[in-house]
């Protein structure tokens, strides 16, 4: 018996040796096999059907969530007093997004529009679009501030102009027109007299450009000859750089279209986009890893750099002529209209901006801007991105609609867009990305641990039939049987 004990015993020891090398192979080969799939999963591949249905349809639901800073003094500003605002809102509304026009070029870039329409969300809102709102009249305020230069008499037309189309300094109207567009007689006027004076040709609306509209032509690259390209804007329109600001670097038209970011993303990464709405590339850092679902994640956020003058931050000079820090100015791709871009409640800015209103409530929470990403495949989880729009305002003589307003940068509405994976999506998300690999990952070691047992047992078995066979313990005769000399006691002849 002891002979078929020891081959056994070899026999398992080879077993759990094969056991232990193939999770050692899985060891490495399984993390491979995991990343091609990603790449597989991530190139812009009209062949791949679940990837490409996810870029072309976004199937994650993204709402804009809009607040007014409804003015409570207006007549007293037009003394000089401080402007006071009551936050008003959200008038939330669901956003679709859909590419159209795509177009796979030879050099593995593929071009696209994006268009987007809104639908009001009643259920998710604090008001109605019905609710009457006090903010300033951007064609009066901004048109003021545009012709502060010219002459005086000019600027008197200018102010019987507003006059006789009944163009007042505040506008207090329905939170729908205000978004969408209302008649104004005023701009009539001017798209008939003076083309291209107004970005808009229809109703005048702080959203009227936005809705069942395309955000530009967009060329991303498809990945299929580099991964670490995919998704990053090739050009914009046709344009490769910008030409609204006064450096080669604030031209630059830097990272992706702001949807998907390349795979195997790191702690020192960062999430460069592209905004069309803001004029210029962004970028954010990380802040923190954590987990949404069981999903591994890494939050970016918007450095406090991100809208900062040239004083404060030396490399932003080129977005100037700067104000305090903390606003961007887009008057050079908004038809020079005084308009700046700030975070909500002018978070991360200079405290002056926010000492020369009332009603500002500053906090991360509620106003920083961030994005969850899932770092192996650069895939977004939770999205919010928040933005300020202001407006420039001060006295100018001649304009009587200015009275004698002190030079502040008012706010006028922030908004937030915002979406996370969730239901089907989500499921699918965690089955490909967190339980199959936490399956592998459990095969590899198993496979591993399985072997190392497998050997340390066959081996004490080995072990313990070679001792037994030294100490002269009863031998097998090859047939399970022992031998009768082997098994009789050894007792001296004589003593019989």
């Amino acid at each position: 018996m002891a002979i078929n004990k020891a081959k056994v015993a070899i026999g398992f020891i080879i077993a759990g040796a094969l056991t232990a090398l193939f999770g050692v192979v899985l060891l490495f080969v399984g993390p491979a096999v995991m990343k091609g799939q990603i790449i597989k999963n991530t190139v812009i591949d009209p062949e791949n059907d679940l990837s490409y249905t996810m870029w072309k349809d976004v199937p994650v639901p993204f709402y804009m969530s809009v607040y007014f800073f409804h003015i409570l003094n207006p007549k007293e500003i037009l003394k000089g007093e401080k402007p006071m605002l009551e936050e008003r809102g959200p008038y939330v509304y669901r956003k679709y997004i859909q590419k159209d026009n795509i177009t796979f070029h030879p050099n593995n870039t593929v071009s696209y529009l994006e268009y987007r329409k809104y639908f009001f969300e009643p259920s998710m809102s604090v008001g109605s679009e019905s609710d009457v709102v006090v903010i300033p009249n951007m064609l009066v305020q901004g048109a003021a501030v545009m012709m502060q230069h010219l002459s005086y008499p000019l600027r008197v037309m200018l102010s019987t102009a507003f006059k006789t189309f009944r163009e007042g300094p505040f506008l207090n109207r329905t939170v729908e027109e205000l978004m969408w567009g209302y008649d104004s007689r005023l701009v009539d006027f001017l798209n008939s007299y003076f083309p291209g004076t107004l970005p808009v040709t229809g109703k005048f609306g702080l959203f009227s450009e936005f809705n069942n509209s395309n955000t530009g032509l967009f060329t991303v690259f498809t990945g299929q000859d580099d991964i670490r390209k995919v998704h990053r804007v090739d050009s914009w329109n046709g344009l490769t750089e910008l030409s609204y600001w006064r450096t080669p670097e604030c031209n630059m038209i830097n990272g992706t279209a702001g949807q998907m970011w390349p795979p195997f993303l790191t702690k020192e990464s960062t999430l460069p986009f592209y905004s069309p709405d803001a004029c210029r590339s962004l970028e954010l850092v990380f802040r923190r890893s954590g987990e949404m679902k069981g999903i591994p994640l890494y939050r970016f956020v918007a450095p406090e750099t991100l809208f900062a003058n040239g004083t404060v931050y030396p490399p932003n000079e080129g977005f100037c002529p700067c104000r305090q820090s903390g606003l961007l100015n887009v008057s050079s791709c908004r038809h020079n209209s005084p308009v700046f871009i700030s975070q909500p409640h002018f978070f991360n800015a200079d405290p002056a901006l926010l000492d020369s209103v009332h009603g500002l409530h500053p906090n991360e929470d509620e106003h920083g801007l961030f994005i969850d990403i899932h770092p192996q495949t650069g895939v977004p989880l939770n999205v919010s991105v928040r933005l300020q729009l202001n407006l420039y305002m001060k006295r100018v003589p001649g304009i009587t609609e200015t009275g004698t307003i002190s030079e502040v940068v008012m706010p006028m509405i922030w908004f937030e867009e915002s979406g996370y994976i969730d239901g089907n999506v989500l499921t699918t998300f965690h089955t490909n990305l967190v339980v199959l690999p936490a399956v592998m990952e459990f095969m590899q070691y198993g496979f591993i641990a399985l072997g190392l047992v497998t050997i340390v047992i066959a081996a004490m078995v080995y072990h313990k039939v070679k001792r037994n066979k030294c100490d002269g313990g009863p031998t097998s005769d090859g047939n399970g049987s022992t031998s009768a000399e082997e098994s009789e006691p050894l007792i001296p002849k004589d003593l019989n």
